[in-house]
């Protein structure tokens, strides 16, 4: 008789994004659901996180029992709990953490702790297209730039990542200053598309004799700052979607020029994108193209848009190699907001 699948049920409340997903066999969705705050936040310019935390708080257990109602599944059909426990805002991390505690303490399942960055990189598993190894992974997102070179699942290294703003967090804050709105990325992804990524050669800060493979955006953020400041003191008329395009283009090229270096010089049989930013179409193309002449023979693999920002279903996805190994968490589980993302195996 065939065996079952491993059904895990994935929370994540690590910023703004309530969700709650079942998966079985590390692979396969039943069900991803995901609660945005975004409209909610979208007022105030940014995520506000005693905000953030009330809505888990009043959004978590009815966002489960729909996961599981979508599913078709019930709580006795798991066989464990995973949860993002960090990196992410303190008090939003221990809605999710305290939910998942005490269900896997009253339907007596094993627990299971995510590193929030980690399952971003299993969000490339889901659909259960096989990966080649060693791969080197870029995780974009609002918090978070990161360069990993992962030998094997679970071997993990940290290239790069940035040192002050990541750039998700130069997107929204490049589209304050323009107040475009909130979020940023896919705002000025779209008006991007009507402007000249040529029209302005804002900075590139490739930072090649201070470790290669790290990022830095505030500087860019500031160019762009700067230009819109002198442009509006010398009275000039203001092209939005050619400011957008050419600081989009500024950001993607650093991003794609540094991963396909990279995968050059690790020999990664594959390349994988992952995180909010990695929905950005601009990001896509470019690393599409580039990859398509500096590295021909390696496959470029990125989440649909939707597996590219905050989701559940990757949380469980990263939890099913941990608990095939057994590797549980025990139930004086904590919220880590700083947890990085740099172990080997």
């Amino acid at each position: 008789m065939k065996k079952a699948p491993v059904l895990i049920l994935g929370i994540e409340t690590s910023c703004d994004e309530t969700a709650a997903a079942v998966v079985a066999g590390g692979n396969r969705i039943l069900s991803n659901l995901v609660s945005s705050q975004v409209e909610l936040h979208a007022r105030y310019g940014g995520v506000v996180p005693e905000i953030a935390s009330r809505q888990h708080l009043s959004l978590l257990n009815p966002l489960i029992d729909e996961a599981l109602q979508e599913a078709g599944k019930k709580l006795k059909d798991l066989q464990a709990i995973a949860v993002s426990h960090g990196p992410g805002l303190v008090g939003a991390l221990l809605v999710g953490v305290a939910g998942a505690k005490a269900l896997a303490y009253a339907c007596r399942l094993p627990l299971v702790a995510v590193n929030h960055l980690e399952a971003h990189l299993y969000a490339n598993h889901l659909g259960g297209e096989a990966i080649a190894y060693p791969a080197v992974n870029l995780i974009v997102s609002g918090g978070h730039s990161e360069l990993l070179l992962v030998e094997k699942p679970g071997s993990i290294t940290s290239l790069g990542r940035t040192r002050d703003d990541a750039a998700g967090e130069a997107f929204d804050k490049v589209a304050r200053v323009l107040d475009l709105g909130y979020p940023g990325g896919p705002l000025i992804d779209k008006l991007a598309r009507r402007g000249n990524p040529a029209a302005i050669n804002f900075p590139r800060a490739w930072l090649k004799d201070q470790g290669g493979y790290d990022f830095s955006f505030s500087g860019l953020k500031t160019a762009v700052i700067n230009h819109l400041h002198h442009a509006r003191r010398r009275g000039e008329n203001i092209k939005l979607p050619d400011v957008v395009a050419s600081f989009q283009e500024a950001l993607v090229e650093v991003l794609v020029e540094k991963t396909v270096a990279a995968a050059g010089a690790f020999k990664a049989e594959t390349v994988l994108m992952s995180g909010g930013v990695a929905a950005n179409s601009h990001l896509r193309r470019r690393m599409q193209q580039r990859m398509a002449t500096a590295l021909p023979a390696v496959p470029l693999r990125c989440p649909p848009p939707e597996l590219c920002t905050d989701n559940a279903a990757m949380i469980a996805a990263a939890a099913y190699p941990r608990y095939l190994n057994g590797e549980y968490a025990c139930l004086d589980l904590n919220a880590h907001p700083g947890l990085t993302l740099e172990f080997k195996v």
